[in-house]
């Protein structure tokens, strides 16, 4: 297989996700074995829960992590049987980073589809519905929205609420996550002192938060039973956003993700840093594309949902 040296596949995270998502590729034959052989691990037919109208099924938390990791794989293996290319470097947002590791042969697939559905039902678990919430705030700098972190926490720190950053995916956008109250106070604050945007996020699960704490520990006992092996592609995991190959901190740092935020930014910049000038987004949807177009001002970032344009290359 050719190695492309100046080639980076991002792999979505939570969010990506949609009905009938990557349809014009179902009557492929890699695309169905990749999902037949999830049915078997799963005990239930992915692939028709996708095509559903109905997305409910869809966006539960422990349905949507499998169905995203196997949706990017089965579009990797694509790739690699039709345009024999193999990227140098990968990075995966947030759940996005078990496909990542699937694809670089670190983790067994099999292994993987178990551990993010088992991933998604116990960050559910973690928080009940309706305690935790996550918001984008955008327009300010990163110190800032740590700042009005600050501030929020400490004006309900008599009601032990907190409100923390998430997810730092690019200039200019960051994500909060905590406490219902902390959140929604946090707005608040942001509103007042005139920022563009804060939005409150339709999810119930507040990721890469504090609050995610007790399903790292139940996340750890789980990571222990499966090998984990040393990466065939250079990797950068979301926690440091570095290149990781040690076995060790790699399942380490899998650990640390469920509550430690997304440093998508610099992740981006570091792989920038060492001379990769394209991207490629292996899942559905384009949400990394934008991000780092918005991160390095300008790059070349193809999405491969997009058969009619991104498969000619």
């Amino acid at each position: 297989m050719k190695i492309n040296k100046q080639s980076c596949f991002v792999f979505p995270g939570q969010g990506s996700q949609y009905s009938n998502m990557l349809s014009q590729f179902y009557t492929d034959n890699i695309f169905s074995k990749t999902f037949k052989f999830a049915e078997e691990v799963l005990g239930f037919n992915l692939l028709e829960m996708i095509k559903d109208p109905d997305s409910t099924e869809l966006n539960l938390t422990e349905n949507t992590q499998p169905a995203l990791l196997v949706a990017s794989v089965a579009l990797f293996r694509m790739w690699q049987q039709y345009q024999n290319i193999q990227p140098s470097v990968v990075a995966g947002h947030s759940l996005g980073e078990y496909s990542a590791l699937v694809c670089t042969n670190s983790i067994n697939f099999a292994d993987a589809i178990e551990i993010v559905k088992y991933r998604g039902k116990i960050m559910q678990q973690a928080v009940p519905k309706g305690v935790g919430a996550m918001a984008a705030i955008l327009g300010l700098k990163n110190e800032e929205v740590i700042s009005l972190c600050k501030q929020a926490t400490e004006e309900l720190k008599e009601q032990n609420k907190f409100v923390e950053a998430a997810n730092f995916n690019s200039p200019g956008q960051v994500v909060v996550a905590g406490h219902k109250e902390a959140v929604n106070k946090l707005i608040e604050i942001a509103k007042n002192k005139g920022v563009r945007r804060a939005i409150l996020l339709p999810v119930s699960v507040p990721s890469h938060s504090s609050l995610m704490q007790e399903a790292s520990y139940k996340l750890k006992q789980a990571l222990e039973k499966i090998e984990i092996n040393t990466p065939e592609i250079t990797i950068v995991q979301n926690v440091t956003g570095l290149h990781s190959d040690d076995k060790d901190i790699i399942k380490e740092n899998l650990i640390k993700q469920l509550y430690s935020p997304v440093k998508w930014s610099d992740s981006i910049i570091n792989i920038n840093n060492t001379g990769i000038s394209n991207y490629i987004e292996c899942g559905p949807g384009n949400v990394l594309c934008g991000l780092n177009k918005r991160i390095l001002n300008s790059s070349d970032s193809l999405t491969l949902d997009d058969k009619s344009n991104t498969w000619n290359i």
